[in-house]
């Protein structure tokens, strides 16, 4: 493994930027980068979606196509080619892939089967033979029960090794027995206990069988999905699993997102001119309509959902309001929370702005302009939002958990350590004490909250040393 160069194939249904529902866009986008400078050869592959802009195509090669088998069906699969400093194929067949979201129909069995069988179909078409291919979530989860059933017959696919990472084990690619036909392989997988959870069938159980390693997004969460709390019905197999399941913690681009020379904020600044942050606050207010004046800012950019910890911050939000602060929130999500905030910044005017939408300019903005952000997931696999706020100097509240617990670490006011602010237990008056302590030490001056921004900026979360250790886990394989 050392004398060549190690070939690496990272299959996701979503990559940044050409389609994104969350992180796991992100990270399919920012890691084979980081692999890129670490030597290997990588590659991405993903479906080629209707929602894909047409500027992303201008230099795409069309290298043609192939039929691939679904049960009766055959299907057209053709496959483009975008040459960049990392090779990134896309999968074409409109009768799958030309809808207007990514996810949630009534097919998704089928149209990921068909992604994860003519993936497989690809590597011979193309000529390239990966040592390891790295699946990502429910939608590649047959990607590794095909390769061990059926291809691995094949004598060029014979050595292809498999690693499968769990971005949110929540949510399992749960379909009905029918599925079994779309796949085409021996129905003992099935009745083994292989594929089948609760009378159906789980693309992410196939993943977590088939596959030769399991990595998932931090090392606190490797540990919490192997418990009945977190484990989604899948705890006993990762329990399982144990010895060939790690945690690797996700990174951002640090290149990307550097409030040094990020054209999207209002002002530059670094880590020995953090004072420009109120600069930059003020253009915020102003263009948000808050008053403007130098006071606290809290935010949240979040999908607003139970899981973000959304119900914690409406049972104390009015009590939150009698502190002297103003409150950002920018996301979707469920109804309930978008009307809740909505109606907050009707009750609040001057103190609170809803952005009940996704602006990725006005996301850097309040990253670069708050003063403290909130993350106080119920469960929290990995977490980007924590470390893009520590990048721009935005002091995080969280809550112990998953890539929380792993990234943000309670600052003391006696030694002047610490990144952030910690609360341990799910409920409300953890989340007001967290918040309390971030005021007491905002109140107590510039120059003792200059300590805790600057350790917040002083944190290197980049993809460089996650990188390394997927480049250790690969050769492992």
């Amino acid at each position: 493994m050392e004398d060549k160069k190690l070939k690496v194939l990272i299959v996701s249904s979503e990559v940044a930027p050409y389609a994104k529902s969350g992180g796991l866009g992100d990270v399919a986008g920012s890691l084979p980068k980081a692999l890129k400078e670490l030597g290997v050869d990588v590659r991405v592959v993903l479906p080629k979606y209707k929602t894909i802009k047409n500027e992303h195509f201008e230099d795409v090669k069309y290298l043609g196509s192939f039929d691939t088998n679904l049960s009766w069906r055959t299907q057209k699969a053709g496959i483009l080619l975008k040459e960049a400093d990392v090779p990134v194929y896309f999968i074409e067949n409109d009768y799958y892939f030309y809808r207007d979201g990514l996810y949630g129909y009534g097919d998704d069995n089928e149209r990921f089967a068909f992604f994860c069988k003519a993936t497989l179909d690809m590597l011979s078409f193309i000529d390239f033979y990966p040592d390891v291919i790295h699946c990502n979530d429910w939608q590649t989860g047959p990607l590794c029960l095909l390769l061990k059933e059926t291809y691995r017959k094949l004598i060029y696919y014979s050595k292809i090794k498999t690693l499968y990472t769990i971005h949110n084990l929540q949510y399992q690619g749960v379909f009905g027995r029918e599925t079994m036909d779309l796949l085409d392989v021996p129905d003992y997988c099935f009745t083994n206990g292989d594929l089948e959870f609760y009378g159906n069938v789980s693309y992410m159980k196939a993943g977590l069988i088939y596959a030769d390693k399991i990595s998932t997004v931090s090392e606190t969460y490797a540990k919490e999905i192997q418990t009945e709390q977190y484990g989604y019905g899948m705890d006993g197999i990762l329990r399982f699993k144990k010895d060939n399941l790690c945690g690797i913690i996700n990174g951002i681009d640090f290149n990307e997102n550097n409030p040094a020379t990020d054209t999207r904020l209002y002002k530059n600044f670094d880590i020995n001119s953090i004072e420009i942050k109120k600069e930059n606050k003020r253009e915020l207010q102003k263009e948000l309509g808050l008053e403007e004046r130098d006071v606290p800012i809290i935010s949240i950019i979040s999908r607003l959902a139970d899981q973000k910890g959304i119900d914690l911050v409406a049972q104390i939000f009015d009590e939150l309001m009698h502190e002297d602060v103003q409150f950002v929130v920018l996301g979707t999500g469920e109804s309930r929370y978008e009307h809740m905030f909505k109606s907050f910044e009707y009750r609040y005017k001057g103190k609170v702005c809803s952005n009940i939408m996704f602006d990725a300019t006005r996301a850097q903005r309040i990253y670069a302009s708050s003063d403290i952000f909130l993350m106080p997931s119920l469960f929290e696999p990995c977490g980007l939002g924590q470390m893009f706020s520590l990048r721009y100097g935005t002091v995080p509240v969280v809550r112990k958990t998953g890539g929380l617990a792993d990234t943000i670490f309670h600052y003391n006011t006696e030694t002047k350590e610490g990144n952030g602010f910690v609360f341990e237990t799910y409920d409300s008056n953890g989340l007001l004490w967290a918040i309390k302590e971030a005021l007491k030490v905002y109140n107590m001056g510039e120059e003792e909250w200059s300590h805790v921004v600057k350790n917040a900026m002083s944190c290197n979360y980049s993809w460089e040393n996650s990188a390394r250790k997927y480049v250790e886990l690969y050769k492992s394989l």
